[in-house]
């Protein structure tokens, strides 16, 4: 379709669409999500090839969280029966970062839930990413502590640390709807102090939360304008126990739809895959692999996500190739200092130094603050008990309640990470 034609020819010269453009790529069809799938895969393949960056989760405190985000399992009045633990101590949480390197991940995010950290708390994260650069000295460590004061960015920086998450989540206008402890110029503030640190910045969104079409395309231009290294996709999970919990508006093809226009407002970013892929996407993961070049290695922040070897099996067989730590992730252009665009092209997708972080809640390096709710697959050897259940909500779109699964393994257990 001409619409189509359209957006590739704009995403390889990385032009921005118009907003009319982004809207008919989420009203296209069912009928006609592999057209989307096939054209976003254009513009991705251009600039990322067929490479898929990895990305680890580290939870360094989990719970407890005085902000009010209606979308995490660690908000405040959460019911959510999370796991709940104070900092990690730097070997611990460097032995969890050692175990997703180990399953090929890229970059670890290490995530904290909160309002936003103290100076004695960035002071921890710091002992933190220095252990894990000794243990690991090639792996990229980015750092999602909620909101910044003046001056943290640049310590954090200095610690070793290569990124900052901290997502927008939802448009402007609706934020207030969502949170009311912190504001949206709250969290745009946050970003751009990443980035005059000389931090790459991450920042995303979270899909599924009852918002309209308008709605996404107004929070993705907003990060495109803000210009960040790496956008998270998050798509929400309804835990129960959070004001959100009845919210299941997500099929496969609505997340394709998504994924793509995001792609094609943003061609030259890491697209990020976070939480909710397992449970929203399901059987048609392999095929947002032609849209997003990043993902999570195995489980989120509080949440489970599917076996780390079906994550690397998933991409192998859909003829991808995992990023090792010896490719840049960023196009040159970008890589080197440069924007998604002029601005005679519209504007900048992204970028200054380095690569992307990012997640949310249900995905990543988003803690709480950074991002949105958790949950997500069963690990692949583990076969719910209610599978006809199952099966039959698969076939009715009925919500997927048993596609959520609270995290009881890795940081802040005895028990071996997914990874």
């Amino acid at each position: 379709m001409d619409l189509l034609n359209t957006l590739v020819d704009k995403g390889l010269r990385r032009e921005l669409p118009t907003r009319e453009e982004a809207l008919a790529v989420l009203a296209t069809s069912d009928d006609d999500v592999l057209d989307v799938v096939a054209a976003a895969g254009k513009v991705r393949r251009h600039w990322f090839g067929r490479r898929v960056k990895l990305n680890y989760l580290v939870n360094l405190k989990s719970g407890l969280c005085p902000e009010d985000c209606s979308y995490c399992s660690q908000r405040l009045g959460s019911t959510a029966g999370i796991l709940k633990y104070t900092w990690l101590k730097p070997d611990e949480a460097s032995d969890a970062a050692a175990a997703g390197v180990a399953g090929g991940a890229k970059r670890v995010c290490l995530v904290a839930s909160g309002r936003g950290p103290t100076d004695r708390d960035v002071d921890r994260v710091s002992t933190t990413i220095k252990a894990i650069k000794e243990q690991n000295e090639d792996v990229e460590v980015c750092a999602c502590l909620g909101l910044l004061s003046d001056g943290q960015a640049e310590r954090l920086r200095e610690a070793g640390a290569d990124a900052y998450n901290h997502n927008l989540n939802t448009s402007e206008a609706t934020y207030g709807d969502i949170t009311t402890t912190h504001t949206y110029a709250d969290r745009v503030d946050t970003v751009n102090k990443a980035h005059a640190a000389g931090l790459s910045a991450c920042s995303g969104l979270i899909a599924g939360m009852g918002e309209s079409d308008e709605d996404l395309v107004d929070v993705v231009y907003s990060l495109r304008e803000l210009d960040p290294d790496s956008v998270p996709v998050n798509f929400l999970i309804p835990f129960e126990g959070t004001p959100l919990a009845k919210e299941w508006n997500l099929t496969p093809q609505r997340c394709l739809r998504i994924l793509a226009m995001v792609r094609f407002v943003c061609p030259d970013v890491e697209v990020r895959i976070a939480g909710g892929r397992e449970v929203h996407l399901r059987s048609m993961q392999p095929l947002a692999l032609n849209l997003a070049n990043s993902i999570f290695l195995g489980d989120y922040l509080t949440s489970e996500g599917q076996a780390g070897r079906a994550d690397l099996d998933m991409i192998a067989d859909a003829g991808f190739e995992v990023e090792g730590a010896d490719q840049v992730t960023l196009p040159d252009h970008r890589a080197a200092g440069g924007g998604c665009g002029s601005p005679a092209s519209g504007g900048g997708c992204g970028s200054h130094e380095g690569a992307g972080c990012g997640s949310h809640e249900g995905a990543g390096c988003g803690g709480h603050e950074g991002g949105g709710v958790c949950g997500s697959a069963p690990a692949a050897a583990e076969v719910p008990e209610s599978a006809p259940e199952a099966a039959s909500a698969q076939q009715t779109n009925e919500p997927r309640t048993d596609l959520v699964a609270v995290r009881r393994r890795g940081a802040g257990t005895g028990l071996a990470p997914n990874a």
